[in-house]
């Protein structure tokens, strides 16, 4: 009986702590009702100047990215790797918000998947050659891997393959026949330069999705 006297009132004793202690914390408070208010006004500053920073940092990449222009040198000397997001940042310039790199090990034919501002969702293959027109040319073989995948695995309404370097005769057949679109050295250049957005300058584009808002 004592015990559990004992452990009752240990039970009170800890349930009373927090009152214990919430009482003069709240006492003190009202009377220093100032300390939350800097530390509001503190909070409310570093809050904003956080946002500020941000929005100045979203500003200056939209600049940055809109203002984006390569030459076919530039071009030339990137890695493949870096040929990637050029054309990832290219897609993003003409509208593309959320197009990413998407190329490795395991990317079933995709490089760069985008979606453009009407809706329709691309899938680019790159081809990137160091030498240029003088580098091995891309043949059917790499239109074939591309399209087998970038409809049923991607959901591409638009499948295109990129490059510096140029394409065997039998490409641009092939490439009607399958519904792609190729990016040769010439239309490269006209992209990059800008302004132009890549659907403007390819034949037989899908019909928008949506309409721009």
């Amino acid at each position: 009986m004592r015990r559990k006297s004992e452990q009752l009132g240990m039970k009170i004793l800890i349930g009373a702590l927090p009152a214990a202690v919430a009482i003069p914390v709240a006492r003190w408070l009202l009377i220093n009702w100032w300390v939350l208010l800097t530390l509001a006004l503190a909070a409310a500053g570093f809050g904003g100047v956080w946002l500020y920073r941000k929005a100045e940092h979203a500003r200056w990449d939209r600049t940055r990215v809109n203002a984006l222009r390569f030459n076919l040198p530039q071009i030339d000397a990137l890695h493949h790797r870096e040929f990637e997001y050029a054309v990832r940042d290219l897609l993003r310039r003409d509208g593309c918000s959320n197009a990413r790199q998407v190329g490795g090990a395991g990317d079933n034919g995709a490089d760069v998947i985008a979606t453009d501002p009407y809706g329709r969702v691309w899938v680019i293959q790159r081809k990137h050659r160091r030498n240029g027109t003088s580098g091995s040319a891309i043949g059917t073989p790499d239109l074939q891997r591309v399209n087998g995948t970038a409809r049923p695995l991607h959901g591409a309404d638009v499948v295109a393959v990129v490059t510096n370097g140029r394409f065997t005769c039998r490409c641009p057949e092939l490439a009607g026949a399958l519904h792609m679109h190729l990016v040769d050295r010439r239309v490269l250049a006209r992209w990059a330069a800008g302004p132009q957005p890549l659907w403007d300058l390819l034949p037989k584009i899908p019909p928008p999705r949506k309409p721009v808002t």
